[in-house]
């Protein structure tokens, strides 16, 4: 087993000799503030060669449903595995004409191989099917221009499916809708809490939370590392993965989904941990723990690193950009985009004595309260990115 980690700034602190080794990178060179990398810039591995593939496997056992015992049983047991395969691909019930054609490439990779060789063409032929890569959705044909008309039940599981658990529906719920059963309210209350119930559903943190509360983001923020030395890449894992834990934890306890705002606890390794200055936490597992009076600044997701970050420009905070954040994701009511035609605010300021000098982060938000081609839009924001 191979490893490798790969800085992903060329930037560091002029002072980072003292504390090498809580660094990704280190100041080696004589320009101050740059780092020039004593590491691995790339890594190639090559190999195996020759190498015979495994014969058993739990994807192979999870493929090969079934054995021939001879030549005779080739076919038959091919059909199994096809029709098993393009069951789970296709998200329903195949027929005898879409598990024949499959069986055409098989016959094809049979003639120059084996078995195996069959059931591998079939495969590549079924892993670049349409219905496999999209989810496609047909319109009933008496529906009329801008009817409403409920989707089939098929069509049903494979969205709750792909919205719960990222993948393609389990035998139980392809049963169920095949049957015709998915559109009964209490069948479906019970089929979403048995799903909210498997291990997958943590793909509904990791994906849809993920994308709503860019939680993304975090991969490429990147805080200039001269004002903020300590942030690594440790720590904008254990950001993002402390709000996957806790939009996890508000879903699988049923609780109320203002709680995303409030909630008194939060989940942090040692690395997270030692950054809001918990103490007594070690290891990089992440527990649960609940938020003291001195860290309420630490409640819900507005008080969460990732939130801050994200929201934030390389070298400081940013009020708009978060207010905007919170009024679009979380308020539902995206401010509008400003004008093209906005002259930019006044790069200078002159003190007192005359002298011209930059404005401050409190003079620029003032402007935008002030101008009457900001103050529209700024007036909600800007208090909303303070608070």
């Amino acid at each position: 087993m191979v490893g490798v980690t790969f800085p992903q700034t060329n930037l560091a602190p002029v002072l980072d000799l003292d504390q090498h080794f809580m660094r990704d990178t280190l100041q080696t060179g004589p320009t101050p503030g740059f780092t020039f990398f004593p590491h691995v810039g790339t890594l190639r591995i090559e190999g195996p060669f020759n190498a015979a593939p495994a014969r058993d496997s739990p994807s192979r056992r999870r493929i090969f449903v079934c054995r021939p015992a001879s030549a005779a049983d080739e076919a038959a047991c091919a059909r199994k595995v096809i029709t098993t395969l393009a069951t789970r691909a296709f998200r329903h019930p195949v027929s005898n004409a879409e598990v024949q054609s499959l069986m055409d490439f098989y016959q094809s990779g049979r003639q120059d191989g084996n078995f195996d060789a069959g059931i591998e063409m079939a495969l590549a032929r079924l892993l670049a099917d349409p219905r496999l890569i999209y989810r496609i959705e047909v319109e009933p044909a008496n529906v009329k221009a801008a009817q409403l008309y409920r989707i089939s039940d098929l069509e049903l599981a494979s969205r709750l499916s792909f919205f719960l658990w990222s993948t393609v529906p389990d035998d139980d719920l392809i049963a169920l809708a095949s049957q015709g059963k998915l559109k009964d309210p209490a069948v479906l209350e019970r089929q979403v809490r048995r799903m909210l119930e498997d291990p997958r559903a943590e793909a509904l943190a990791i994906n849809f939370a993920g994308q709503w509360l860019n939680l993304r983001g975090m991969d490429s923020v990147g805080p200039l590392p001269m004002v903020y030395p300590d942030f690594d890449d440790p720590l904008r894992r254990a950001m993002r993965r402390e709000v996957e834990l806790l939009f996890d934890s508000i879903v699988r306890e049923d609780r109320n989904v203002l709680d995303l705002l409030t909630a008194d606890y939060t989940f942090v390794n040692e690395r997270l941990a030692r950054h809001y200055g918990i103490p007594n936490i070690y290891g990089s597992q992440f527990r649960r723990v609940n938020l003291d009076p001195g860290l309420d600044m630490r409640r819900g997701l507005l008080g969460k690193g990732a939130f801050l970050t994200t929201t934030s420009k390389p070298e400081r905070t940013s009020p708009v950009t978060r207010g905007k954040w919170i009024m679009t994701n979380i308020l539902g009511m995206s401010p509008p985009d400003p004008p093209p035609d906005v002259p930019p605010l006044k790069p200078k300021t002159s003190d007192a004595a005359g002298n011209a000098r930059e404005p401050t982060m409190r003079q620029k938000m003032m402007d935008h309260r002030v101008r009457a081609d900001c103050v529209q839009c700024h007036s909600l924001m800007d208090p909303i990115g303070f608070a």
